[in-house]
Formats: C-alpha cells, sequence, structure tokens
C-alpha cells in the first residue's frame, strides 16, 4: 500500500515496507513539520492579495506555522487565505502598514477581519471550514469574556471598553490617580465628613459619611435605602438628640427599642438603614 498524507498538516504517513533506506529522512522532515505547527514563526509579506498560504505534501510550508505575523505596505484591503479542510491553531498578528483590513480566512469560507486601524494579534483556529476567533488580544491585554461597559482605558493599553491611564482612570462613579481611590464621595480609604453646626436634616448624599455636629440629626423617611450608612459624632460639649422623621423606625441594637435617640458629648453613632424608612442604631456615648 502507497503512503498516504495526514488531512490538515500533510505529514507522510508511512505504510509498511514503503521508503526503504529513506524512512529516516521522512521521519524528520515530519518531526519539523510538527515543530513548526507547534512553535514556528514566519513573518510573512502580504502586499498582494489574495496571498495563499502553503500546505505542501511531506514539506514544511508557511501555513503549516503556528504564528504568523502579516507585514508589508497595503495599498488596499488584503485576503489572506489557507486551503479548505484545514483544521489548525494559530497566533497572527496583523503588523501591516497602511489604513486598510486585513482579513484571515479559508479558500472558501469565511474568517476574522482586523480593521484598518488594528495592528494587534489574534488567536485563531480553523474548523476545517470557516477561521473563527479564539481570544482577542490587542497589545498586550486579553479582552474576550471582559465585560467593560462602564470602565474606558486609554494610553499604555488600549482594550475595547477599557481606558488605562497613568495609574488608572476609571469612568462611571471610581477614578485613581497617583495611587489614590476616589469615588462620587471621596477619597474611599477615609470618610467623608459633613460638618455642621445647627440642626440637620440627613440628605441621601450623607450616605457612606460622617456628620459632625454640634446640635440636633434628624432620620428622615423616604432617604435611604437598605445597606446605606451614616455616621454622627458629637463634636460639642453637651448632649444633642438623634430624632426619628414621620414613619420612620429606628431600633437601638442595645435593646432593640424604637424609639428617639440621646448621643453625648464626644460620642459616635452609626446608623444602618435596613429597610424601608427602617433603621438600627449603635455607638458610644449613646442613650
Amino acid at each position: 500500500m502507497a503512503n498516504s498524507t495526514s488531512a490538515s498538516l500533510k505529514l507522510t504517513v508511512q505504510q509498511t515496507g514503503e521508503n526503504a533506506g529513506t524512512w529516516g529522512q521522512v521521519t524528520n522532515t515530519n518531526l519539523l513539520i510538527l515543530e513548526q505547527a507547534i512553535g514556528g514563526y514566519d513573518a510573512l509579506s502580504v502586499a498582494s492579495s489574495p496571498t495563499a498560504l502553503t500546505f505542501s505534501n511531506g514539506a514544511l510550508s508557511n501555513g503549516k506555522n503556528q504564528v504568523l505575523k502579516l507585514t508589508g505596505t497595503i495599498s488596499g484591503n488584503v485576503i489572506v487565505t489557507i486551503p479548505n479542510s484545514i483544521e489548525k491553531t494559530y497566533i497572527v498578528q496583523n503588523a501591516t502598514s497602511g489604513a486598510y483590513t486585513v482579513t484571515f480566512k479559508t479558500a472558501s469560507g469565511s474568517g476574522i477581519t482586523w480593521s484598518a486601524t488594528d495592528k494587534g494579534k489574534k488567536i485563531l483556529y480553523s474548523d476545517g471550514t470557516n477561521i473563527e476567533e479564539g481570544i482577542t488580544s490587542t497589545g498586550s491585554l486579553i479582552t474576550q469574556n471582559i465585560t467593560t461597559s462602564n470602565l474606558t482605558v486609554t494610553n499604555s493599553t488600549n482594550v475595547s471598553g477599557i481606558t488605562i491611564s497613568d495609574n488608572v482612570t476609571a469612568v462611571n462613579n471610581i477614578t485613581t490617580t497617583g495611587g489614590d481611590m476616589v469615588d462620587q464621595i471621596g477619597e474611599i480609604r477615609s470618610v467623608p465628613i459633613n460638618s455642621k453646626t445647627s440642626a440637620y436634616t440627613l440628605l441621601a448624599t450623607d450616605h457612606g459619611k460622617f456628620i459632625s455636629t454640634t446640635a440636633a440629626v434628624t432620620v428622615p423617611p423616604s432617604v435611604f435605602s437598605a445597606g446605606q450608612t451614616v455616621t454622627i459624632y458629637n463634636d460639642s460639649g453637651s448632649s444633642f438628640a438623634i430624632t426619628k422623621g414621620s414613619g420612620v423606625t429606628m431600633y437601638w441594637v442595645q435593646t432593640g427599642a424604637n424609639a428617639d435617640r440621646t448621643l453625648a458629648t464626644r460620642g459616635v453613632a452609626t446608623i444602618l438603614c435596613v429597610g424601608t424608612n427602617t433603621f438600627v442604631i449603635t455607638g458610644g456615648l449613646l442613650t
């Protein structure tokens, strides 16, 4: 029976009794092809289009490399093809010059296209019919399976939907500059202060803050939601009241009683919203 050729890498499949005296040479070539498929690299000019990668039977061929760097100055959209029926994985970089698209596909099937400005690397595979994308990267960051609808990153690394500038600048509510993380309230490793010197009714914007005050505080209804907190510090020489607004329930952690509370001089109380218009209060020098 005569030798045959493998479907994807075009290795020589030797039959018993074939290649007398040259078996070792054919085997060595097969091993070199396998090495090429596992770790081979080729910088391939694709200035002309279409550019067809080769898969010669029983020989090293540019289409068998694991890593392909597509180069050349292109003056129009470029198509690079591999033969039909090949099953193989690739790491492909679009390193061409020129603002045109580059498409990597099978001869008769579909493929993956780099945009005119995309010069990144892609991990691709052929299923024998089409070229599909496995994991994509732009620059050095892998982006597939990262949801970044509210985060943008620019400068040193640009990934779809993410922007990194200096340390990190994130849109929505958190930014970092020079190592400091700041959200819409303030620097997140410190508790923002809201100083008052007269009677004060808490506002929704007081969530996550502490109120340094010398006068009474009222906890209003329909302002806070479950999980939000406010801390109150008595910065005066006398006690003052922490009063429930109309329709507010405020349980004291020490007894479970629902009532207004008194915060003594230099005392601290934390109020936690646990449900609609329902709070628990705890602290030191609180009665």
